[in-house]
């Protein structure tokens, strides 16, 4: 009986294995082959949630389908390609419930225009659509809503969270030291409200998003500025109320927008494409350069491998990658994608060194996406020309400390703790003990020092002197305008500045193919599988979860502690 029972447990096990094998050969297969687009096509952008730089997972499993938002670098590659292919004769724009930042707002607007250059329309179908919805729609030649359903443009808004009063309540105190009027990251944990410093740079971001929001939509509109702002005013407009406001073409449905764009183009039929599938199908063609993603805060720490985990940038395993692209010889140049509110100062020094040694072996581009201030700010300082969107969050140079002392929380649980140290700074990083005025002072001069190291660096990447520098940094964040009208960048624009002046500077044809090959490369779900324990897997679920209740937490470098290079605060402009 024993002898049954294990061959037929064996026999099952075999049976499953055989199974997931066939399964992940099959989904490797089909993930291989390029999908077939149809003649007479309607490239669909059913852009939705977050736009992520690079897509991380691979999944070749089939009935599993890949995430239907492509990454900024999918969509650049398909739109150009999409441009000249005889197969696609429009786009239809199907933008909802987007959570991207600015940055990346107008880089996929400034597609859709050079897209249109082509002479293939453009049309946009919206529903429930929000500002940043309207803003990508603006873009398009047509703007298509339901009749019943609401235009919810009404101008922006920025929310700030502070956790004191609650700290307060469960007993934990944080000691914060920073170097930078501006830098005020540790406010959220000491303050109950906005400082006059928080309040005066917030304003300005408003200010330039709100600015550019007016004068985009008013160009795609064709009307002036000054009549989007009072328009916005009356927000949210009903579908006949945006209508007669001339803020979209036509009031139907779906069908419809397929119906004119048939007319439009002078096809009998028109298939649909979606870009999940059209961006496998762009093949990869022209001179190989490297586009090394940075994305997320900047930690010493490996990332928690689990499916769905914030993203970050290890410092270790991206200079890892760093050293694949410079030794690698059929590579030939590298744009460095910058998407970061910074982090660990360490993490950022290290990866700052990585960066120059690249520098040194091949033409390097900094391009700056949503945000790249702080540490994503000091790592882009190899000397190499910076590119940023006007919207770019960057800047806020400066340096914060930050500490949590529970030792009240242990008092209302009944926990007591007895401590023995050798050593005058021993307890110095200890959570169960203020700072003493010493180790306040001690931990100030390693502030100060790694201020003015900051400082120092950027004033050498950038070509000027320190106190230069030092005027304009102290914290304070600039949006990508105002960077570079400061010198904290070269100029403005998104990819396609970044691919043509790396070719310039790699003495490549002007008029070459590009091939933008994404680093870190996507993992396969095995591998995820394989090098995620249960534990970071659980983890990464509870963290996504408490950021959907807390939207504005500090993000995960600065919920760590310690001496970091960190942007003061987490903005959603919605």
């Amino acid at each position: 009986m024993r002898r049954f029972f294990w061959g037929v447990l064996v026999g099952l096990i075999a049976t499953i294995v055989g199974l997931v094998i066939i399964v992940l050969a099959i989904g490797r297969l089909a993930a291989t082959k390029r999908p077939t687009i149809p003649a007479n096509s309607a490239l669909v952008l059913a852009l939705e949630g977050n736009i992520p730089e690079a897509n991380s997972v691979k999944i070749p499993i089939p009935f599993i389908q890949s995430p239907s938002t492509p990454a900024v670098r999918d969509l650049w590659a398909s739109l150009r390609e999409a441009a000249h292919d005889h197969r696609i004769k429009a786009i239809v724009l199907q933008p909802h419930g987007l959570l991207v930042g600015w940055g990346k707002l107008q880089e996929i607007h400034e597609e859709l225009l050079d897209f249109k250059k082509s002479g293939k329309p453009v049309y946009a179908f919206l529903q429930g659509a929000g500002t940043k919805e309207y803003y990508l729609a603006s873009a398009a030649d047509r703007i298509y809503m339901s009749p019943d359903d609401i235009l919810n443009v009404k101008g922006l808004l920025l929310e700030a969270m502070y956790f004191k009063n609650t700290l307060d309540k469960v007993g934990v105190n944080v000691q914060v030291d920073h170097v930078g009027k501006y830098k005020d990251a540790g406010d959220v944990f000491t303050r109950t409200d906005m400082s006059p410093e928080t309040r005066e740079v917030l304003n300005q971001v408003l200010d330039q998003l709100y600015g550019d929001f007016c004068f985009t939509v008013a160009q795609g509109r064709h009307k002036t500025a000054d009549q989007i702002r009072s328009l916005v005013d009356s927000g949210p407009f009903l579908g006949t109320e945006a209508k007669a406001n001339g803020l979209v073409d036509q009031l139907g449905y779906e069908d419809q927008v397929y119906s004119d764009l048939k007319k439009k183009v002078g096809v009998s039929d028109l298939n649909k494409t979606y870009m999940k599938s059209y961006y496998r199908a762009v093949p990869a063609r022209g001179d190989r350069i490297a586009m090394i993603v940075g994305q997320g805060d900047i930690v010493r720490s490996e990332p928690n491998s689990g499916l769905g985990t914030t993203s970050v940038i290890a410092s270790a395993a991206l200079a890892k990658v760093i050293r694949q692209v410079r030794n690698d010889s059929s590579i030939k140049g590298v744009i460095l994608r910058v998407d970061s509110p910074g982090g660990d100062s360490v993490a950022s020094d290290d990866l700052l060194h990585e960066l120059k040694l690249l520098s040194a072996a091949k033409p390097l581009v900094i391009s700056m996406s949503d945000v790249a201030a702080s540490g994503g700010y000091f790592i882009s300082m190899t000397g190499d020309p910076i590119i940023a969107y006007p919207d770019t969050i960057t800047g806020s140079i400066g340096v914060l400390y930050v500490k949590p002392n529970i030792s009240n929380l242990y008092g209302k649980l009944g926990i007591g703790e007895t401590t023995l140290m050798r050593g005058k700074f021993a307890d110095i990083d200890s959570i169960s003990s203020p700072l003493s005025d010493a180790e306040q002072q001690k931990l100030h001069q390693s502030i100060q020092a790694t201020y003015k190291s900051f400082v120092s660096k950027v004033a050498a990447a950038r070509r000027k002197t320190y106190d230069q520098i030092d005027a304009i940094a102290q914290g304070r964040v600039w949006m990508g305008t105002q960077a570079r009208e400061n010198g904290l960048i070269d100029q403005l624009g998104g990819l396609d500045s970044a691919v043509s002046l790396i070719r310039q500077r790699a003495k490549l044809a002007g008029t070459g193919e590009t091939d933008l090959v994404v680093y870190p490369p996507k993992r396969s779900l095995f591998d995820i599988l394989m090098g995620s324990s249960k534990e970071g897997m659980e983890e990464a679920v509870a963290e996504r979860q408490i950021r959907q209740v807390l939207p504005g937490l500090p993000g995960q470098s600065l919920l760590q502690g310690g001496l970091l290079r960190v942007l003061p605060y987490r903005l959603s402009v919605h």
